[in-house]
């Protein structure tokens, strides 16, 4: 169960607190607890309120007749409103409330009509990613329990891993990519959509995962020279150490184009002309296609 406080319930919902204690106040739509020393605190079920109160508001309805609504009046509207709507926002408030909710059947739902509205890219990058930027503010706030998280984030790894398998396969002259993460690294997420990404294009991928012992990466691109070789960096590490890492890559694979997602400081990044940052999974679309 999670416990927010009115600046936490802010950042997640996109509405001021002061507009909170206004509909407090005013409309009656969240009614908050205190704890045993008198502090004002929210709970999972009223970050859902807030959420579809302002989604509904947000799209021009009054608060004073979203106030009168009952759970389940507000819930159809909702249901109406995402079939209705475009704009990715109110997609990855739904993705919140299903993550607290820890409700597969409702992901799924969502998911599914997401694909059918966006297609599985626009999905990814206009509403999976942004959502999970979400969740990190939640960590940060230390309101999702680990099983909330671990939850959600495998149900989008296995959407990505079942369209990376609906993929055709590669040509036998096709080029070869070598997708991967370095030990300690396992946010695995955006690399699985690069694999999808390079897929879907044509390449011929090796995908050798999270955590890949260097020796395991060296031995691969001996044995299947890749013209690329993709990667993500996203955890804090000793700049050095990154900068000694991504040199050794540089130097081993000296022919092979070197791809590198995350966020790594720029200042870590070895000054060699076949090793590049790219700063989104568009932008890697486009160096593939012109590749």
């Amino acid at each position: 169960m999670g416990s927010y406080s009115i600046k936490e319930l802010e950042t997640l919902s996109g509405i001021k607190a002061h507009t909170i204690r206004i509909w407090e106040k005013r409309h009656n739509i969240i009614i908050p607890k205190r704890t045993a020393t008198n502090i004002r605190y929210y709970s999972d079920d009223d970050l859902k309120k807030i959420i579809n109160v302002s989604l509904l508001n947000n799209s021009g309805m009054k608060i004073s007749k979203i106030a009168q609504m009952s759970d389940p009046e507000l819930k159809s509207e909702i249901v109406q409103l995402t079939e209705s709507k475009s704009e990715a926002s109110i997609f990855i408030d739904q993705l919140v409330v299903c993550m607290i909710d820890m409700e597969e059947g409702q992901f799924e739902k969502l998911h599914s009509h997401l694909i059918m509205k966006f297609g599985f890219e626009r999905t990814i990058t206009e509403t999976i990613y942004p959502f999970l930027e979400k969740i990190g503010i939640l960590w940060q706030t230390g309101n999702i329990s680990p099983a909330q998280e671990h939850f959600i984030s495998n149900l989008v790894r296995q959407k990505i891993i079942v369209a990376i398998d609906s993929l055709p396969f590669p040509k036998q002259d096709a080029l070869k990519v070598v997708l991967f993460l370095p030990e300690n690294e396992l946010h695995e997420i955006g690399l699985l959509f690069y694999h999808y990404i390079a897929k879907s294009l044509g390449y011929k991928t090796f995908y050798l995962g999270q955590h890949l012992p260097y020796v395991d990466l060296k031995q691969v691109c001996t044995t299947h020279q890749p013209d690329i070789i993709i990667t993500s960096i996203i955890t804090t590490q000793r700049p050095q150490k990154i900068t000694e890492y991504l040199q050794n890559v540089g130097q081993d694979f000296p022919v092979a184009q070197i791809l590198i997602g995350g966020n790594p400081d720029p200042q870590c990044i070895p000054r060699f002309t076949n090793v590049k940052v790219i700063e989104s999974a568009t932008a890697l679309k486009a160096i593939l296609v012109d590749s």
